[in-house]
């Protein structure tokens, strides 16, 4: 109980002490990253810094005019009670002005009650669960929800008039959040479900499932996996069984063609028709720029992905929320710049919700194609201004 008490003293104090300053002229702005980069989880990590590195790198190193230092903490994957020991030490010993990063949902969950202890500003480069930003005041989100990007799925479909299908998700909180999302917005235009399965996440053998719903010849299905092994495993059963040539039609989040991975998923992936908020082959001006210049700071091993997209974008909100301070970096202040804070990103215009902290952006309809060699998700449809749906009344 005396730990816990000191903790809770160290952490007031240390939000004290950040209140009402700005930066010293000589002071480095020193931001927090906690993220994976190390184990099967390490590209999101890499992901994460590439992106927050490029925008330094476009900037001088510098945001709000002071020399920015990044400290980093690696949770090796989902790890809430990991995330949590690395808040605290990032907030009583490196003194961060800011936390970021947070790639998996737990882990953004597991630091909110020290954030807002401490009234740290920290901003969820990744983490996709929908109550996230409802745990703390002092958290924004400026990368996506999974029920922003599963809903525009279902009224897409039902406009080109898919009214039946399946629903296959992984069997985890974020396959929830898709099932539910989905199902709700597809029955909501008449649609209908008529079977489900939610898959383990440690068995990657997909064939029983998709032999089953062969035989029980849905119009079309819709699924919902992480990015990594699960969805080339799927697309691969799913083409062995011959469903394509059976007529059913196949429809995903953004996840089962993930950048990162699509080019190893290989033709399985062709065709496939998904919902998401970037793809590296974005037609924009700005997009165009942003993986030149990726591409010129990282070779051409690794492909920007939508972890790298919001990690540039976190550091281009906070810029603009200490833009708008004039450099004051008390938790308040910020987290009150950041609402409403309007950003031109290389995926499009996105918005920080003035009354929810969570993102407002555009959900891409996509089709995987080969352009000059590459796999590539080519935009052919949109849904402008989403807001996450289990906010939509907020």
């Amino acid at each position: 109980m005396m730990k816990k008490a000191g903790l809770l003293a160290a952490l007031a104090l240390a939000g004290a002490s950040l209140a009402n300053v700005a930066v010293a002229a000589d002071d480095p702005l020193r931001i927090g990253v906690i993220a994976t980069f190390s184990g099967p989880y390490a590209d999101y990590g890499r992901q994460f810094d590439a992106g927050i590195q490029l925008y330094l790198k476009e900037h001088d190193g510098k945001i709000a005019g002071k020399k920015v230092e990044i400290v980093k903490k690696d949770t090796a994957g989902p790890g809430p009670d990991a995330a949590k020991r690395f808040a605290q030490e990032l907030i009583v010993r490196d003194k961060v002005n800011f936390i970021t990063g947070l790639d998996f949902s737990p882990n953004a969950y597991a630091i909110a009650p020290i954030v807002t202890q401490a009234k740290i500003p920290t901003v969820v480069m990744n983490a996709s669960s929908s109550a996230i930003t409802t745990s703390s005041p002092y958290i924004a989100r400026v990368s996506f929800t999974v029920q922003q990007d599963s809903a525009p799925m279902a009224q897409w479909m039902l406009k080109n008039g898919i009214k039946e299908t399946y629903v296959v998700v992984a069997d985890y909180a974020s396959g929830t959040d898709a099932h539910n999302a989905f199902e709700k917005a597809f029955a909501a235009g008449g649609g209908k479900v008529v079977g489900s399965v939610r898959t383990p996440m440690n068995n990657p053998d997909f064939s029983a499932y998709v032999q089953r719903i062969k035989d029980e010849k849905p119009q079309s299905v819709f699924f919902f996996f992480p990015s990594g092994v699960m969805p080339p495993a799927f697309l691969k059963a799913w083409k062995e069984r011959g469903l394509d040539e059976a007529g059913i039609k196949l429809f995903a989040t953004g996840e089962a063609t993930d950048d990162s991975y699509l080019q190893a998923t290989g033709d399985v992936a062709l065709g496939l028709i998904t919902s998401h908020h970037y793809s590296y082959a974005h037609p924009s001006e700005l997009n165009k720029k942003f993986v030149k210049n990726f591409y010129a700071a990282f070779g051409k091993e690794m492909r920007p992905s939508y972890f790298a997209v919001s990690a540039y974008d976190g550091m281009a909100a906070i810029a603009g929320a200490l833009e708008k301070t004039k450099g004051d970096i008390s938790g308040d202040k910020v987290m009150e710049a950041l609402k409403g804070l309007k950003l031109e990103s290389p995926r499009g215009p996105i918005e920080i919700d003035a009354a929810t902290r969570d993102i407002v952006q555009t959900v891409y309809i996509r089709k995987v194609e080969k352009v000059d060699g590459e796999l590539v998700n080519v935009e052919f449809d949109k849904f402008e201004r989403v807001k996450d749906p289990a906010k939509e009344a907020q």
